[in-house]
């Protein structure tokens, strides 16, 4: 197989992250008009949001500890089907119950098989140009603020929530089905092992199974920093709409803030991609974190829609160039072999963290009735973020147990 193969699998991984993840965070564009039709409260249409991203950490570890077995092409089918019908009932629910184990249980479990699964596949095709081939993956949650938000808030706006959502569970099958068919593993994760050579055995090895990589203090770092990161901006960016329609705007130009930040997330990726291959992982997502503290606290002196444009630019690049880079810091760490459940523990942790911020901005506007304490909080939360950071280990310089000099594939 053509080792140029690697970027077909980038441009498959970053089309299905954008139509699976679009589709299940177009969630804050459902809120309004979901309460004004059935009387839920924000605070329980935002628990679906929450139990989403529990469910979707915890069945990310599996679905990652899978794909590092039998490959991510069956996870990544088996959680679409499970995408389509959760939003499928989620879209029929007359009950608040019945919506958020639809969204939540089932949406969130398969929102968890596409991050470990396609990320860990792509680490395997690349040794050159590693962090601007997963930064490039990653576009694809860029782009679906993009397209599948405005999109959602069209079809609500012209059909009404439920035969919107129901449109985008159906597109969504048509259109991840195909291009998971192309996810393919790299050649080295199915080559057999070469025996180690007497100067590669002198040399201290990377943990070699998914467990005992769980246990290192490598892992213990990423997956808080990781955490800290997602708890930090989590709630501003599901609140973001709604809090803007309180400033004024109007439904449609509150959702049109979501494709702003996701196309100042294109350029973050890519940006923030090129100065890791060549400046260092580590320097890059320092920066970045501060960046995004910084940006949040300072929706709390924001009122008018430019200026939440203009924010949504500087938040946007900020956590849209960082997110990517944690699984590259991961492969300088982990065997290819353990990086699926690596990344499946990150991602379970930076769930945990994701699930904080929709319930308790939800909780904080209904306790104070603004959304002023929620930027606050979270600024703070990425400032953590931002000092844990720098107890990063450093990179430890060993030989890769499956892959001797020379054998890496470059793409």
């Amino acid at each position: 197989m053509s080792k140029h193969y690697g970027w077909v699998v980038v441009a498959a991984g970053a089309l299905i992250t954008c139509v699976a993840m679009g589709a299940m965070f177009a969630l804050p564009v459902y809120l309004q008009p979901m309460a004004e039709d059935t009387g839920w409260s924000r605070a329980g249409i935002s628990a679906a949001m929450t139990v989403g991203f529990i469910v979707m950490g915890v069945s990310g570890f599996g679905w990652g500890t899978l794909s590092d077995r039998i490959g991510a092409r069956p996870v990544v089918l088996m959680a679409t089907v499970l995408l389509g019908a959760g939003l499928l009932l989620g879209s029929q629910a007359s009950d608040l119950l019945v919506f958020q184990f639809a969204y939540g249980g089932l949406v969130g479990a398969a929102g968890g098989a596409y991050f470990a699964p396609i990320i860990s596949t792509t680490l395997g095709w690349f040794d050159k140009n590693r962090s601007l081939a997963v930064s490039l993956v990653s576009i694809g949650g860029g782009i679906a603020p993009m397209v599948i938000t405005p999109f959602a808030s069209y079809l609500i706006e012209a059909t009404g929530w439920r035969s919107a959502m129901l449109s985008i569970a159906i597109g969504a099958l048509i259109v991840i089905v195909p291009a998971a068919l192309l996810i393919r593993r790299a050649p080295t994760l199915t080559e057999p092992e070469p025996a180690p050579t007497p100067s590669a055995a002198a040399q201290p090895k990377r943990a070699s199974t998914g467990w005992s990589a769980l246990r290192t203090p490598q892992f213990v770092v990423l997956a808080s920093v990781f955490f800290l990161c997602c708890a930090a901006h989590s709630g501003p960016i599901f609140h973001t709409v709604s809090y803007a329609m309180i400033c004024g705007a109007s439904a449609l130009a509150a959702a049109s803030i979501y494709s702003v930040e996701g196309l100042a997330g294109l350029f973050g990726r890519l940006i923030f991609g090129v100065l890791a291959d060549r400046l260092g992982v580590r320097k890059v997502i320092v920066g970045g974190l501060v960046l995004q503290a910084v940006g949040i606290y300072t929706y709390i002196y924001v009122s008018e829609l430019p200026q939440f444009y203009a924010l949504a630019a500087v938040l946007g690049l900020a956590y849209g160039g960082v997110m990517p880079l944690y699984s590259v810091l991961a492969r300088d760490y982990f065997s290819p072999r353990v990086m699926g459940t690596v990344l499946g523990g990150m991602v379970m942790t930076s769930s945990i963290g994701m699930a904080f911020g929709p319930v308790g901005g939800g909780w904080l506007y209904d306790t104070f009735g603004t959304y002023h304490w929620l930027y606050i909080a979270s600024a703070g939360i990425g400032i953590a973020a931002a000092a844990l950071a720098l107890a990063f280990p450093a990179k430890k310089k060993d030989v890769d147990e499956d892959q001797m000099p020379g054998q890496a594939v470059a793409a």
